[in-house]
């Protein structure tokens, strides 16, 4: 049972403090769009099916649900003012049917372009922004001709789903093991490998009247498929981070973002830039701008959905971002009381898995470098 709280006041698109904001999915994202809000003077409601899930933990309610649960979202619809989503794996047909019930300013054009990796490369090559040479692959003949025509190195992926390296094969030579099992789950793409420089992604907000704050470029490395280090600024010319910020502009207008985006790209040998995702809300990358700068990407997110206005954005002192992952939990609980820079942020999670993201760390630094070396040489990340 929810209270009655849908008692805000709604001017012009404008959701003023006070109001509720319902979220579904209760994971980190939820946990710090939350933080943002309450911080704000809104109120919050979670739908997640994981009772007492991160963010229901700094919440005023939740609804214990499936994500898919029509009826249980039209419950949550009828007590916001407003409705947002922390991952873009939820059904756009359900999004449009619980938008009769409350405002749901995101709309479903993002969510729907994004959720499928092959609307996603049509729609970035249709407004000519850089990708990858890739192929449609549905059977063996799509991915021999795929292949034939984009080569080794390359890349297999679902076309839905899939993060930190699942649901995809890299395939380096012509040894084609775990294909065929991988294409009879679902339609896929094959993406040709180029010779990476660096990944880099960009966070942009953006309210209901087009006004935007972009954050600065931020420099990621991975470990195992699996996001280890966030750097920013990133380690690139003025020249490439104007071009990167003029990109996630020209996308953001496209998609008609409400709200938070982050757009990844990859940086060749050669400085060429390439698009390679978009994910229509907060990002791992961007969890540094909660203490790097003067609004964080989660204070804009809800700044964006609440149509505030949007302000320039300034980056204190450069910073990083470590991932705690599963393993490396109980010791960075423990190690943080030797590091007063360390920013530890532990996201509450019940069950500790391998390779799970269970918090992270943000350091603010004169020097990159060297704090990039310290974190290199913690035996902590090697576990």
């Amino acid at each position: 049972m929810i209270s009655q709280w849908k008692v805000g006041k709604i001017l012009n698109s404008q959701i003023f403090s006070g109001s509720t904001i319902g979220i579904i999915g209760g994971g980190q994202l939820g946990q710090m769009m939350a933080f943002s809000a309450k911080e704000m003077g809104y109120k919050v409601i979670i739908l997640d099916p994981q009772d007492n899930c991160p963010a229901a933990q700094v919440s005023d309610g939740q609804v214990v649900a499936q994500y898919d649960d029509l009826d249980s979202l039209i419950e949550l619809a009828k007590h916001v003012d407003v409705l947002t989503y922390e991952f873009e794996n939820v059904d756009a047909e359900t999004i449009n049917e619980v938008s009769k019930y409350t405002k749901i300013p995101q709309g479903t054009k993002a969510l729907t372009i994004t959720q499928n990796r092959i609307l996603e490369k049509n729609f970035l090559e249709d407004n000519n922004f850089p990708v990858v040479p890739h192929a449609v692959i549905n059977n063996m003949q799509d991915f021999e001709e795929g292949v034939s025509a984009i080569g080794f190195p390359s890349i297999l992926k679902t076309v839905r789903g899939g993060y930190d390296g699942k649901g995809q094969i890299r395939l380096r030579t012509t040894s084609i093991e775990g294909v065929k099992e991988l294409i009879d789950t679902g339609e896929c793409i094959l993406e040709q490998t180029i010779n990476l420089k660096k990944e880099v992604s960009v966070v942009i907000s953006r309210n209901i009247s087009g006004k935007t704050s972009v954050f600065p470029v931020i420099e990621n490395i991975h470990r195992d498929n699996i996001l280890h280090l966030s750097i920013s600024p990133a380690r690139i010319s003025k020249q490439m981070s104007n071009e990167i910020h003029k990109i996630a502009e020209g996308i953001s207008e496209k998609l008609e973002l409400v709200g938070t985006m982050c757009v990844e790209f990859f940086v060749s040998d050669k400085n060429e830039l390439f698009v390679n995702e978009i994910a229509p809300r907060p990002h791992n990358s961007g969890h540094l701008t909660i203490e790097a700068c003067n609004i964080s990407q989660f204070d804009a997110h809800i700044r964006g959905v609440c149509n505030l206005p949007m302000p320039g954005i300034e980056q204190f002192k450069p910073a990083i971002m470590v991932n705690v992952l599963g393993q490396h939990l109980k010791n960075a609980r423990t190690e943080v009381f030797h590091h007063i820079d360390w920013h530890f942020h532990d996201y509450g999670k019940d069950e500790v898995k391998k390779n799970r993201k269970m918090g992270h760390i943000t350091i603010l630094t004169d020097d990159i470098e060297v704090s990039e070396n310290e974190i290199k040489h913690n035996p902590i990340w090697n576990i």
